[in-house]
């Protein structure tokens, strides 16, 4: 049986809640729901990028987008209804998201080529169950080619996440970690002079972030 358990709280103790998956006992409304989205991801990474028709995909596949956000095919997901994506984000080509634990991205947000956002696992020994947990990733923050954010992971706003990091442990914000398993390599100062991100950033047009989100 599928549940859903998007959350918005970016708590730690949020995050610590597992809601466990039998996934030999889902319904044929479930089934059918996977089937659908795998067709739709299957037509979005053979769709012309940049077309109204690679547009609509994109968004029935993630129907909680925000404007100005960009995924890049190809994709793969499981369960993308539990994906909700803020405004402004690009996810580059070849993200893996599974997502039963639900997963969050911020307004601002980077995600480079070829990275793993895994919301769920399987028990150790009833391995038809999957053990799901939410990620949040949190504004403005820039996670580099390669890297893997397990389950339970938040990710603070302004935080970097080196190439090929493997993250099991929430990243503070403004702070730099990398390695396997990733830690700490510094915190990031704020740039004299420079303001904090608005609120309102629908109409902003952002090609690049420095530890302000400028």
């Amino acid at each position: 049986m599928i549940v859903n358990i998007f959350m918005s709280n970016t708590h730690n103790s949020v995050n610590s809640h597992e809601v466990r998956i039998d996934v030999t006992k889902q319904t044929a409304e479930e089934l059918a729901l996977a089937g659908r989205q795998a067709q739709l991801i299957f037509k979005f990474n053979h769709t012309m990028p940049g077309t109204p028709e690679y547009d609509e995909l994109m968004h029935r596949i993630f129907p909680s987008m925000g404007i100005g956000s960009l995924v890049s095919a190809p994709l793969t997901a499981v369960r993308p209804h539990n994906v909700s994506i803020g405004r402004n984000v690009v996810v580059m080509p070849g993200c893996l998201m599974m997502s039963a634990g639900g997963i969050t991205i911020g307004d601002g947000a980077m995600i480079a080529d070829n990275v793993q956002l895994i919301s769920n696992n399987h028990d150790l020994y009833e391995r038809q169950i999957i053990t799901c947990r939410p990620i949040h990733i949190g504004r403005n923050v820039w996670i580099g080619a390669g890297a893997t954010i397990l389950p339970g992971v938040t990710i603070g706003d302004n935080a970097v996440v080196g190439a090929a990091s493997v993250v099991t442990k929430d990243v503070a914000p403004d702070t730099i970690v990398a390695g396997n398993p990733a830690r700490l390599i510094k915190r990031i100062p704020p740039l004299a002079g420079c303001a904090p991100l608005p609120d309102d950033i629908d109409n902003l047009e952002q090609l690049g972030l420095d530890s302000c989100g400028d």
